[in-house]
């Protein structure tokens, strides 16, 4: 028998919908400890995501994406020598030197939402727009602090910025927080009650989340985020903001309601604008079996297919880790997605954040791609690092190509201050 994980709500819900869950939660638990039966098996035909965290398509449509898959530490990096694990569904931490656990990627303006459980005592906090190695909490980073009532900033408190309003919540249980980040303006709440609103008069624009260990145990869960801040590309039965090759085979259009349809090949459609930093977000459906195509970003403008290659091919072998030829949201000839999280027929999810010489992929809000370049620096990505900014081009990559996309948008990601 295999269970089917409880999905999480996201957003700012009330402190009853919170309850609800974790109820729902310790009583799945149960049933596992009963019965021994497996939260964690992953199967061919387990469907797109296997036994990965799931978000609901409400989620997926709005935006948010997975930043912790439930099984692994893909996409974390510790900075400092501590036990971190996955313990049943759980980012743990008990020992070691102090530091943060911390995204490879970068983001500027989000939604961020997750779960924590602090023991008695212990000191912790989650890191905003944080460097890997913070030295500073009222300068370069947001320290978002766990700590008991008797600390100078007691949970939902931002270290060395300001207090919170937030009751007493060293009680070793669940709680959670829901940030929103926008320029300088954040908001926090706890457990679904708004504690803390802060303005910073000298906003950091970017960085990395980080989960710290200081002292005591502290596990993370549902941690997940939704970037802010986009521009849409697909304008309702025009072109305008794409540069089309009509030299080339390829068929670009756009529909009354955005849906952009793509079909033949080989060609290209590029954007006029050009981005360095960036998050580009789509929904894309693949009209046939295992058709190739992709997302190419710091392209060279006006150049044909010379920029990073995002793959779009939703055809695997004999289980979903064994992508053909690169797999949906791998980085072609570069990394291969770690998992087939898309299916052919079907509207999928597609989220890619580039910052500096590292880039990553969601596919159905599930990260599959996490490289960074450590090449030397180029001016075409092909050869090697591009960080300069380029176009985005979307790929007709020969005459069976039918996709379609729509939602498209893009949110650039300014220098860090």
């Amino acid at each position: 028998m295999r269970i089917i994980c409880i999905p999480r709500n996201l957003g700012h819900c009330c402190a009853k919908h919170r309850a609800q869950r974790l109820a729902a939660t310790a009583a799945l638990s149960c049933l596992v400890l009963q019965f021994g039966l497996s939260m964690t098996t992953a199967r061919a035909d387990d469907g797109p995501l296997g036994s990965f965290v799931a978000l609901r398509a409400e989620e997926l449509s709005e935006g948010w994406i997975a930043l912790f898959d439930g099984q692994s530490l893909f996409g974390w990096t510790a900075a400092s020598d501590a036990n971190w694990r996955v313990d049943n569904g759980t980012i743990r931490v008990d020992g070691g030197e102090p530091g943060l656990l911390f995204t490879d990627s970068q983001f500027a303006d989000y939604e961020l939402s997750l779960e924590f459980r602090a023991a008695v005592g212990s000191n912790s906090g989650v890191f905003l727009h944080t460097p890997p190695r913070p030295t500073a909490p009222a300068v370069d980073c947001y320290e978002l602090n766990i700590a008991p009532p008797e600390n100078p900033f007691p949970t939902a408190s931002f270290v060395g910025r300001q207090k919170s309003s937030a009751a007493d919540v060293d009680d070793g249980q669940w709680h959670a927080f829901d940030v929103v980040l926008r320029g300088g303006q954040i908001s926090v709440r706890l457990d679904g009650k708004l504690v803390l609103e802060y303005r910073d008069p000298q906003p950091l624009s970017r960085g990395h989340i980080g989960l710290q260990l200081n002292q005591g145990t502290v596990e993370f869960r549902s941690i997940r985020l939704k970037p802010l801040g986009y521009q849409r590309l697909l304008q309702a039965g025009s072109l305008g903001g794409w540069r089309v090759y009509p030299d080339k085979a390829a068929e670009f259009k756009v529909s009354d309601d955005a849906e952009l349809w793509v079909r033949g090949g080989n060609g290209q459609l590029e954007t006029e604008g050009e981005w360095a930093d960036f998050i580009l977000r789509t929904e894309v459906f693949v009209n046939g079996e295992g058709l190739n195509s992709g997302i190419f970003f710091r392209s060279i403008p006006g150049e044909f297919w010379q920029g990073y290659e995002s793959q779009i091919q939703n055809a695997f072998r004999s289980a979903r880790d064994e992508p053909v030829d690169c797999g949906t949201g791998g980085f072609y000839r570069r990394q291969d997605a770690r998992w087939v999280a898309a299916d052919d027929f079907t509207w999928f999810h597609k989220t890619l954040v580039v910052c500096d010489d590292q880039m990553a992929t969601w596919v159905n809000g599930l990260q599959v791609s996490n490289w960074t370049d450590t090449r030397a620096a180029n001016t075409n990505p092909r050869r090697g690092l591009r960080r300069e900014a380029g176009t985005i081009v979307l790929q007709a990559h020969d005459p069976t190509t039918n996709l379609r996309f729509r939602n498209m948008a893009v949110a650039e990601i300014s220098d860090r201050r």
